[in-house]
């Protein structure tokens, strides 16, 4: 009887995480699925055969639910991150001390290979928790597992992702676009390719002990993303640019609120571009070409156009 291959996906059930468990599947591993809520993974089964995804609840702050979730898996991915904290000390908790732990407990298993996804603007030296946090991660996982790569991709896009969907919303919804850092530029990196990116670096022995930075084929400015949603959804909406001071209090009170639309550290990553750095390795030395967004957004844009896209569009030169 063959060996069964098993694979550990930490945050297997969201956004970049099941594009991975799907991947990890076609190649017949045996995969587990680490969440918090193993009912809200349940979706992920049909990507598999019978029991080959099993959902298991696994936070990555719980020392035994991690070392269960790892043990006998020969390979482990962490997808987990989060934009917004739910109590004070969960960047560090989360994306620092977590993603050290996962490695920590990878190497003292055994594990073969592991992939940690970080982000652009990983910076110890940042004023963003989040991006200090998502530093200290990599550090953490590099000091217990040396051979893992680092993928850093920038904002990512896809079906089910919270940016190019959230502005849409507020197109649909809003008499005028509003802009945010307009001049901020970013490098849209689709979902498919990150997680192609993460099967990639399993495969290539000389991705083991790298860093590689993930963006798509072209940096735009927020503005440039926003004029594209408008156009995408065909809602003329004038464009108008929120001061920083005001969104500065205005984040006060919104990050106080339930969904986090808007917080003070979301701003500080804003202030500053998210794009590849020069000279860095990416999805070329891993023998993959990005995908633009024209091939991808539109498709799922279509539900906030006028008439849920059931209707001929007029677009305006």
């Amino acid at each position: 009887m063959a060996t069964r291959k098993v694979a550990t996906v930490f945050g297997g059930s969201g956004f970049i995480g099941r594009y991975v468990v799907k991947r990890l599947a076609a190649r017949g591993y045996i995969v587990r699925v680490a969440v918090r809520y193993p009912e809200a993974a349940l979706f992920l089964k049909t990507m598999g055969g019978v029991g080959q995804i099993v959902p298991l609840s696994a936070s990555i702050i719980d020392e035994a639910a991690v070392t269960r979730a790892i043990e006998g898996a020969e390979i482990v991915v962490n997808t987990v991150g989060i934009l917004a904290e739910g109590s004070a000390g969960d960047f560090q908790r989360i994306q620092g001390e977590g993603a050290g732990r996962i490695a920590r407990i990878a190497a003292a298993a055994g594990v073969g290979k592991l992939v940690q996804i970080s982000a652009i603007g990983a910076n110890a030296a940042s004023d963003s928790q989040y991006a200090t946090s998502k530093a200290a991660g990599e550090a953490a996982v590099i000091a217990a597992f040396p051979q893992a790569t680092i993928l850093r991709p920038s904002v990512v896009f896809g079906p089910e992702d919270q940016f190019f969907n959230r502005f849409a919303g507020m197109a649909r919804m809003l008499p005028f676009m509003p802009v945010v850092a307009g001049e901020t530029k970013l490098q849209p990196v689709y979902v498919g390719d990150v997680a192609d990116a993460v099967m990639a670096a399993l495969d290539r022995p000389d991705a083991a002990g790298r860093v590689f930075e993930l963006g798509g084929p072209r940096a735009l400015s927020m503005r440039e993303i926003l004029a594209y949603i408008l156009h995408e959804t065909g809602h003329h909406r004038r464009m108008i640019n929120l001061p920083m001071n005001i969104l500065r209090m205005q984040a006060s009170i919104l990050e106080r609120l339930p969904g986090k639309l808007l917080t003070n550290d979301q701003l500080k990553l804003l202030a500053k571009d998210n794009v590849v750095a020069p000279g860095s390795a990416g999805l070329a030395e891993l023998g993959l070409v990005p995908t633009p967004i024209e091939l991808v957004v539109p498709a799922y844009l279509r539900r906030f156009q006028p008439g849920g896209g059931t209707k001929p569009m007029v677009y305006q030169a």
